[in-house]
This record gives structure tokens, sequence and C-alpha cells, in this order.
């Protein structure tokens, strides 16, 4: 059974910085391309940031690259997310995904 859990998010001040993990298990990690989404409060779910299996590409949404930084410890079967530089329209439920499944999700809220 394959299981993703998200841990990390909290409430922040914009500017500030979280990393968000996610441990998976229940399937062969380091065979896997790894992504994170987000959605924000009526809005549609969206990428973040990907990395292929072997951590050598990454991919970012414009929206946050220069801020985030994705990577993965396949020794752990964990995925990360370095937020940095959080700014208020980066408030969204977080998601780790691969491919049809999905964890719970971990809330980041950025206000003053």
């Amino acid at each position: 059974q394959v299981q993703l859990v998200e841990s990390g998010g909290g409430l922040v001040q914009p500017g500030g910085s979280l990393r968000l993990s996610c441990t998976t298990s229940g399937f062969t990690f380091r065979y896997y391309a790894m992504t994170w989404y987000r959605q924000a409060p009526g809005k549609e779910r969206e990428l973040v940031a990907s990395i292929s299996n072997t951590g050598g590409i990454t991919n970012y949404a414009d929206s946050v690259k220069d801020r985030f930084t994705i990577s993965r410890d396949n020794a752990k079967n964990t995925v990360y997310l370095q937020m940095n530089n959080l700014k208020p329209e980066d408030t969204a439920v977080y998601y780790c995904n691969r491919l049809s499944s999905w964890g719970q999700g971990t809330q980041v809220t950025v206000s003053s």
C-alpha cells in the first residue's frame, strides 16, 4: 500500500522559511520521480516542483523559482521542499505526489 505523509507546514511570517518533508512507503522510492503540488483556497491545485528519480533533474513553477528547492534522500524514502522568502501568496495546502497517489497535505500559512 502506497503511503505519502507530509509534514513541516505551519504559520510563518513573510520572508520566512519552512522545510516540508514527504515520507513514503509501499513502493520502491528510488525508481520514481516525485512532485509537490499546492492548493490555495478557492483555487485549483498547481504543480510547485518536481524531481527525477535520481534527483538529477528538477523543475519549478515560475512563481517559486529561486525561492524553493526540491530535493530527495533515496536512502530515507523522503522528498523535501525547502521554501525560502515565503510570501502570503504561498499560503496553501501542500501535497506530495507520485503518479495517482497523494498525501493528506500539510498547511502552510504565510502571514504577519
